[in-house]
């Protein structure tokens, strides 16, 4: 068995994004990984900063820590704040920081 605290990663993971000047990001993937069905990933985004827009294939929730965050969807979006959980959809997406934010990102892979 293992524990985990995902509020020290995402401290952690905001403290590395802050040093990571060019992306203003930095994420760890807690549990599966590209073996596995399920994987977790903390990110930490600081304000501004995203993901790019990518392709959806699996299954997806982005869980809000701490901050606050928008999900597009083509001309759709979503905005969440700590607390709320994002289900992903099924179509090209993206994520930005509205502000400086940490979040954990679930996927289980279908194929």
């Amino acid at each position: 068995m293992q524990k985990i605290s995902i509020e020290a990663l995402a401290r952690q993971q905001l403290k590395a994004a802050a040093g990571a000047a060019a992306s203003a990001r930095a994420g760890d993937t807690v549990f599966g990984g590209h073996d596995k069905v399920l994987r977790q990933t903390v990110v930490g985004l600081l304000h501004g900063a995203q993901i790019a827009e990518r392709e959806n294939h699996d299954e997806a929730t982005i869980y809000v820590l701490q901050g606050r965050v928008r999900l597009r969807a083509g001309e759709v979006s979503w905005e969440a704040r700590a607390g709320d959980l994002l289900i992903v959809p099924d179509a090209r997406h993206s994520l930005e920081a509205v502000e400086d934010s940490a979040v954990l990102i679930t996927i289980a892979k279908l194929s």
